[in-house]
């Protein structure tokens, strides 16, 4: 009767813990072919060329346009592999004993294995492989295992790929048969190598947690001493039931049974040294004393973390108020440093950093150190004191003065003591200069410093560039631009550049910086040709008068009707006319004139209006 256990039926690894190897195959090591030991294989052993339903085991594989490779075993050195040409009939081509299993127990076979042809062999079309692994108990009668590789065709270049198989042995057993078959027949193709053939024993993933769902704990010596209850946590992967035993170790190395302890959890005794702790895990708890049945759990760590060393301090401080250095301290990378104001308790002012800055407040601050691992704190805290130093107060200036005067400048400071040294190489509190531009001071009260800047900045005088007559309208023009004032007695001020209705005449016209006191003047002679006069003696434009003709070096002044009368003549002289003629009132219309200044012809009409 054959018996196949329908959950071992695909190919698959061990998805838990894997044991050491029970069983490995690796076919040794050599440069000559050997053959399989009798009753392992119905293939026929050659130490040449294999042909169909051949085989050899030899250390390389150069044969036909097979790939030539060395074997799969890590490190090996002419190392064998069992190398196959498929027979033209599908069937067995494997097949070994394995020993000193245990009842009862989940275990992982594995193999490694390539198809040899390229995949470029037989034009393209080679035969892929196409293997089935079986596991049989003891009297090959029960299949406990089986899982087929389907086809696996050439590739462009070696490819090495491992199967495996998981079953379970059944009850009081301890060996089975592995049994390797082709499903297809031999031919062009067909053709693979198998190594390292090993059984290992599989088991669940077990982890162990405490009370807190910790896998370690890391306890603080002052803490000591330590008690937790721990829990066995299988992840069900391979074991449908499981049996345990639980283990100590002062070393993480050597283990030691606890006596009586197979439960599920277990509640550890008050502990006061480092200890690890694990639990051995089987499918059957007659295999609970066999190290090849059961699997061991991960580990569970309880560590003393002893106090760490107060914080080395790295000196006080006596710096000036206006210095950032920060208090600081050394520890190792391990540990973390926390300030507070006391030696004890107090209040937390700076977590997780070696240095803290006081924000200019003189006093005594307090380091303590904090292990990261357990978060252990020290016995003592380090006191670092930190002494603020009076530093001159000052204040950046921006000063304006006038041009072609002095400006005296200060320091002003709050410190009556204070020394000076300005960057024109004067040591007094206050300095005149004259020059626009930068100037600082450095004041110190012996032992703190600062620096005053003081921007000095020239109010400039007014540059006239020009004064023009615009009819009887005097414009001031200025190259530079300023809050200038404008007259033209050296009185009356005006913002307006421009004077209206002015007579002309000679004048001096002046120009002033509203806020500095120098004057800059120019002489203008003010000359324009009225465009009309009404003789009407009502004070108001009763003369046409050229004021101020007087002041050129020649001039004169001819008068005429539209008929080109002369009605009236000067030279050299000034020039008024009241619209008469001959002691009789012209009427209204408008007259010619001929002015002459400095050998410069002005020509035009003007209106007589009554």
């Amino acid at each position: 009767m054959v018996t196949l256990m329908e959950v071992q039926a695909q190919l698959g690894f061990c998805t838990g813990n894997s044991g050491d190897p029970i069983f490995t195959e690796t076919f040794g090591t050599g440069t000559t072919n050997v053959a399989l030991p009798a009753g392992t294989t119905s293939y026929t052993f050659v130490t040449a060329t294999p042909g169909d339903g051949f085989y050899t085991v030899s250390s390389n594989s150069a044969y036909f346009d097979w790939f030539d490779i060395p074997d799969h075993t890590p490190n090996d050195t002419d190392g064998r592999m069992l190398i196959i040409n498929a027979d033209f009939v599908a069937g067995e081509f494997y097949r070994t004993t394995i020993n000193g299993l245990c009842e009862n127990t989940s275990y992982e076979f594995s193999s490694w294995m390539i198809n040899l042809l390229p995949s470029i062999g037989c034009g393209g079309s080679g035969i892929p492989i196409n293997v089935r692994f079986e596991i049989w108990d003891s009297t090959d009668t029960n299949l406990l295992a089986r899982g087929d590789t389907g086809s696996i065709n050439g590739t462009v270049s070696p490819e090495w790929r491992q199967y495996g198989l998981v079953f379970q042995t059944l009850p009081a057993q301890t060996s089975v048969i592995l049994k390797m078959l082709n499903n297809g027949s031999g031919g062009c193709g067909n053709d693979l190598a198998l190594d390292d053939i090993v059984f290992k024993s599989c088991g669940d993933t077990v982890i162990i947690e405490d009370v807190n769902k910790n896998t370690s704990v890391n306890i603080c010596e002052v803490d000591l001493p330590f008690s937790t209850e721990l829990v066995a946590v299988p992840d069900f992967s391979i074991f449908s039931t499981h049996f345990y035993q639980w283990q100590s170790s002062s070393d993480g190395i050597i283990w030691a049974d606890i006596a009586g302890e197979t439960n599920q959890n277990y509640i550890t005794p008050p502990l006061n040294t480092n200890i690890f702790y694990r639990v051995l895990v089987s499918e059957d708890p007659v295999n609970l004393t066999n190290p090849l049945c059961n699997s061991s759990s991960e580990i569970y760590i309880m560590n003393v973390v002893p106090p760490p060393d107060p914080p080395l301090s790295n000196g006080d401080l006596v710096i000036c108020a206006n210095d950032t250095t920060p208090l600081s301290v050394s520890v190792p990378s391990d540990i973390t440093v926390h300030w507070y104001d006391a030696p004890l308790g107090g209040n937390l002012l700076q977590s997780d950093s070696t240095t803290f800055y006081p924000n200019g407040i003189s006093g005594t601050y307090y380091a303590e150190a904090e292990s990261r691992l357990g978060e252990c704190l020290s016995n003592t805290r380090t006191a670092l004191q930190i002494v603020y130093l009076e530093v001159p107060q000052v204040t950046d200036e921006i000063l304006e003065f006038c041009e072609n005067t002095s400006i005296t400048i200060h320091a002003n400071t709050n410190i009556t003591t204070a020394t000076y040294v300005w960057n024109t190489g004067e040591t007094s509190e206050e300095i005149t200069v004259q020059e626009p531009g930068l100037y600082t001071v450095d004041v110190s009260n012996g032992t703190c410093e600062v620096t005053k800047t003081i921007e000095l900045r020239q109010i400039d005088n007014p540059i006239i560039e020009s004064v023009r007559s615009n009819g009887n309208d005097i414009v001031v023009t200025t190259i530079n631009t300023g809050d200038f004032l404008y007259a033209i007695d050296g009185i009356n001020y005006q913002s307006e550049n421009t004077f209206f209705n002015i007579e002309g005449g000679l004048y001096t016209v002046y120009v002033k910086e509203r806020n500095c006191a120098e004057v800059i003047t120019t002489a203008y002679l003010h000359f324009y040709i009225p465009k009309f006069f009404t003789p009407n003696n009502d004070g108001v434009n009763d003369t046409f008068k050229l004021a101020g003709i007087e002041y050129y070096g020649t001039s004169s002044v001819s008068i005429f009707n539209r008929y080109g009368k002369l009605l009236k003549n000067t030279v050299n002289s000034p020039f008024e006319w009241d619209g008469t003629y001959v002691g009789e009132g012209l009427p209204t219309d408008d007259y010619w004139y001929v002015i002459i200044i400095d050998g410069q012809t002005f020509t035009g009409h003007f209106t007589l209006k009554r």
